[in-house]
């Protein structure tokens, strides 16, 4: 495939097929997505394997405390999980809210999950010492995570970022056996998609992007 058709079609894929994703097809993805950049070059990111059926409902229960909150506060019209607006949501409202199957079928139904993390102590978090969540850090991880998607779409695979499990993140790491000084940044379950989706809605460019300034001129083409 062309990139530009790789980039333009690379979609949130949640529903697999039953084939399986074999370890030649599977070393194949991450032979290429290796090549993604990470701060010094320091390659500090690790890739999980996880096939076994008992592992992976594991993995949906530590889904399901902040899947709760996710959907208790779309229901309530919050923006979930956001660190500026405080949640008006309870405690009570999110016990009683259902886990949506958006967040359990994939990683039960897809083939293969990748558990994505990362050690911190080879990441430069510049961002550390001021008063919000970190983002800096994310680049020495999330281009890897992304080149996973990329190469999965030119091998006819899909999958998708999840994270409702980082918020029980001490549960993962146990259960997966991770170092102490890894975080974990996403979840991906992979396989062959039911169905390719070749036409992604996005924001054009003059949406987001602005000359000099945040409130300046909107770039175009």
């Amino acid at each position: 495939m062309e990139l530009s058709d790789v980039l333009r079609t690379t979609a949130a894929v949640r529903q697999f097929t039953d084939e399986e994703v074999d370890d030649a097809q599977l070393h194949r993805v991450l032979d290429l997505a290796r090549f993604a950049p990470s701060g010094g070059n320091r390659q500090g990111a690790h890739v999980t394997v996880v096939r076994d059926r008992a592992t992976r409902e594991r993995l949906v229960e530590l889904n399901t405390p902040a899947a709760k909150r996710y959907a208790a506060q779309v229901a309530a019209g919050e923006n979930p999980w956001n660190t500026v607006v405080p949640s008006a949501v309870t405690a009570e409202q999110v016990a009683a809210t259902p886990v949506p199957e958006l967040f359990v079928r994939p990683v039960l139904e897809a083939p293969v999950v990748l558990v994505v993390s990362v050690d911190l102590a080879v990441v430069a978090a510049t961002d550390s010492g001021l008063d919000r969540v970190g983002i800096v850090g994310g680049g020495s991880v999330f281009p890897l995570a992304w080149n996973i998607l990329l190469a999965a779409r030119e091998e006819g695979l899909g999958g998708t970022f999840t994270t409702m499990a980082v918020a029980e993140e001490a549960g993962v790491k146990e259960l997966l056996g991770l170092p102490d000084s890894h975080a974990v940044a996403t979840v991906i379950p992979l396989g062959h998609p039911v169905k390719q989706v070749t036409r992604l809605r996005r924001a054009p460019v003059e949406d987001f992007v602005t000359l000099e300034r945040y409130d300046g001129e909107p770039l175009r083409g």
